[in-house]
């Protein structure tokens, strides 16, 4: 009888909030989905598509026009089926057996499931009681550990915390691991070495076009990287492993320059008047602490987390728990207005 090996056998499949909800911030997507405008340049891009044909192997159109948007140049970008794609993919062809790799803590948890399931020994690097990273004490870390690979949020999924774009110089600059750094949320901030990526052997970007851009249901990422690792992941990717749909998509969103620009403000400023709103509630609870966030969701640790969210599910509002601590994703102006008064309501 044929039985499951180990790494797998215990293993659930991801289960997301089930139910509806009037307001969803739990996910940390775009709160407003793509205007008409938008949404009938798609309808043109679909009489365009031979449905019959296998989508473009490379993306190029896609990656052009990412390309456009971000400065930089299109043979540096490898497109894939969504950062999670790519990311499993540069842990198991970057690494080999023996290597090993390290995530900081908190953070993105896939990180350290995708090293798992590659059978690769992953070692976690803990952030301090401000939920910062010592950038000193992580390159000696990497350094006096023999790691071959470093991966972390840079603005930080659940924290909405970052390092500057110095620091992340002086840490790349000083090891010789391969440097991933997630810029999924980098879009609400001003600290990308995007720039720079030519600059390094050692450093690959992520980027999204889940979170600002508004394109959750694509499935879209980015890998930015110098030219013989680009090569590389090129290389060892599926053939075929972004949708002729999503291409086509993509490549509009991002001709579409001003309204994302303007998509931005909206959402930081959505974003602040979130945090500031916190702050106020918890200058009244002692056990409560509300984390500055440079991305578009608050941090918020509090021993009430899960009555915090029990309760505003009885509002229809739905927000991410993660065990004592709950992230709040800025959406619409009056979601945030609603989630604002049903907090001072609880408390």
């Amino acid at each position: 009888m044929y039985e499951l090996n180990q790494k797998i056998k215990e293993l659930v499949p991801y289960e997301p909030i089930s139910g509806t909800y009037n307001i969803r911030l739990d996910a940390n997507e775009c709160p407003d989905n793509l205007p008409d405008n938008i949404l009938e340049q798609f309808h043109q891009k679909l009489d365009e598509i031979a449905f019959n044909r296998y989508p473009n192997p490379l993306a190029l159109r896609l990656v052009q026009s990412f390309a456009r948007y971000y400065g930089v140049k299109p043979e540096l970008v490898t497109a894939g089926n969504g950062s999670d794609e790519l990311i499993f993919l540069i842990e198991s062809a970057f690494l080999e057996k023996g290597d090993k790799m390290l995530v900081v803590s908190p953070d993105f948890s896939m990180y350290q499931f995708y090293s798992s399931i590659c059978e690769v020994e992953c070692e976690t690097f803990f952030k301090n009681e401000s939920l910062d990273i010592d950038v000193d004490a992580l390159i000696e870390t990497i350094n006096a550990n023999d790691i071959k690979l470093v991966l972390f949020s840079n603005p930080c999924n659940p924290t909405g915390k970052g390092i500057t774009r110095e620091q992340a110089q002086r840490l790349v600059s000083s090891v010789s691991a391969l440097v991933i750094l997630d810029e999924a949320y980098m879009d609400f901030w001003t600290e990308s070495l995007l720039d720079k990526i030519e600059d390094y052997s050692n450093l690959i970007i992520l980027r999204t076009a889940s979170k600002l851009v508004g394109s959750a249901a694509l499935r879209l990422g980015f890998a930015v990287a110098n030219p013989v690792i680009s090569r590389a992941i090129k290389a060892v990717k599926s053939p075929y492993n972004v949708n002729s749909i999503s291409q086509a998509f993509g490549e509009v969103i991002y001709q579409n320059r001003e309204y994302l620009q303007n998509r931005q403000k909206t959402i930081v400023r959505n974003k602040e008047t979130l945090y500031n709103g916190l702050v106020d509630i918890a200058k009244s609870q002692t056990d409560m602490t509300v984390y500055s966030s440079v991305a578009n969701f608050v941090f918020v640790k509090t021993p009430r987390a899960k009555e915090i969210w029990e309760y505003l599910k009885t509002k229809s509002i739905v927000v991410r728990l993660m065990g004592g601590c709950l992230r709040i994703t800025a959406g619409t102006a009056d979601e945030v207005g609603e989630t604002l008064a049903a907090l001072k309501e609880f408390f």
